[in-house]
């Protein structure tokens, strides 16, 4: 999360990326300069130094990048540069972060898909051992784990989709799964909702999720996108997490509190 001068400055680049039109290639080229500004720190630094004039960097990295980038992407650019930036580091992830909001916003209605298979992907490398270290290795080059991903996701979802899970290869987070989570969470954002994580011990019928998105919603008073993971170790009932709230009714649970109160 953007916090001070950042926040304001990732604020000012964000009103000028484009609601619509070509959204797949701005968001391509967003990500792509996130990446040259982490493997140039000479230009990270220059970019970043709050001593030159902001209108001077602007113009660097619009040297830089001509012809290389969209225009409307450039114009992100140059105004995010053109900002003071709590750490050097930000810049770089405030315009990965404004490719993802890109790439949602170039799936249209189907950005609810978008979400859905940006959060399996994620529960499909978590669960998958051999898959997580491929796409961990530090001995396979970024376009060898790309073809990975390519391979296992083109055709079968959305490009936005593939986008985003390439992106994760950058290693600006912890880890995919890590960055991938992030991505989601800026995609409910962008849709105006809030994401809860709901662990069941068998997957749920659909008129239970719709029941149980809805209730959530009007607790909190907007949409609620559902996360649902079937969880062998929920011997029944439900466990919900929804930001830092936590609601859990699993039978494991209640037995737990039982055990408490007896041994209290």
């Amino acid at each position: 999360m953007m916090r001070g001068a950042s926040a304001e400055a990732y604020a000012a680049a964000a009103a000028v990326l484009p609601g619509s039109g070509g959204l797949g290639r701005v968001g391509q080229d967003l990500f792509g300069t996130a990446d040259l500004l982490r493997a140039e720190p000479g230009l990270r630094r220059v970019a970043t130094d709050v001593s030159v004039p902001g209108e001077a960097k602007a113009d660097l990295l619009r040297s830089v990048l001509d012809q290389k980038v969209s225009p409307e992407a450039l114009e992100v650019v140059a105004t995010a540069v053109a900002q003071r930036w709590t750490a050097g580091r930000d810049l770089a992830d405030a315009l990965e972060q404004l490719g993802v909001v890109a790439m949602v916003r170039s799936t249209g209605d189907d950005a609810g898909r978008l979400e859905d298979e940006v959060f399996a992907v994620g529960q499909l490398v978590q669960a998958n051992p051999g898959l997580r270290d491929a796409l961990s290795d530090p001995a396979r080059s970024r376009a060898d784990k790309s073809a990975l991903v390519e391979g296992l996701l083109g055709g079968r979802t959305l490009p936005a989709t593939v986008a985003l899970v390439r992106q994760s290869l950058s290693g600006s987070h912890r880890t995919v799964a890590v960055a991938l989570a992030s991505y989601q969470k800026i995609a409910a954002e962008v849709r105006g909702e809030g994401v809860a994580t709901v662990r069941v011990a068998r997957p749920l019928a659909d008129t239970d999720r719709d029941r149980l998105a809805a209730a959530l919603s009007r607790s909190y008073g907007r949409t609620v996108h559902l996360n649902v993971i079937v969880d062998p170790d929920v011997i029944g009932g439900i466990r919900v997490e929804i930001g830092d709230d936590v609601i859990d009714g699993t039978v494991a649970s209640r037995l737990d509190d039982a055990g408490r109160k007896l041994a209290g």
